[in-house]
């Protein structure tokens, strides 16, 4: 990574970056249509979140908001540093916090599911209907099969 990008941590109950986040997710929607939230309930489960970024430049690249029992709400990198390891950090960086880490994921996100697996995630079984348009979900965990420090070390070593 380069030595301009800069990662913070945005505590619960603050606004801070939640427009640029809103706007990246907005972003990456356009392009591949998976993320589709509305505005209010994006918002209010940031506000509600830990939020771990990255910036370039003071420019919002990459964001995992995760809820207080290691659940990822969203993981979003801009797609012009996706492939440079920004997903991984973020979800490392989850993992540093919590014993098991779960989130979900569209079952036709082939990308989102690919990343994911390769992280060591695994699919805990297929919800039907999860999502607002009707889409399907897989729910996915990373821990307590085996200790989440050696996950998150062999995640960092990949």
């Amino acid at each position: 990574m380069s030595v301009n990008i800069d990662s913070r941590v945005v505590t619960s109950g603050s606004d801070d970056y939640v427009d640029e986040a809103w706007q990246l997710k907005e972003e990456i929607n356009d392009r591949v249509g998976v993320l589709k939230q509305r505005h209010s309930f994006f918002t209010d489960a940031y506000r509600r979140s830990t939020v771990h970024i990255y910036l370039q430049d003071e420019e919002l690249i990459g964001f995992a908001a995760v809820r207080r029992d290691g659940y990822i709400l969203f993981l979003a990198v801009s797609p012009d540093y996706q492939g440079e390891g920004i997903g991984k950090r973020l979800v490392a960086r989850v993992a540093e916090e919590y014993d098991t880490i779960t989130c979900h994921a569209r079952t036709t996100n082939e990308d989102a599911l690919r990343f994911y697996e390769h992280l060591g995630f695994e699919i805990n079984r297929r919800i039907d209907n999860y999502y607002e348009d009707g889409g399907d979900a897989y729910y996915l965990k990373l821990g307590s099969s085996s200790g989440i420090t050696d996950k998150i070390s062999e995640l960092m070593r990949r």
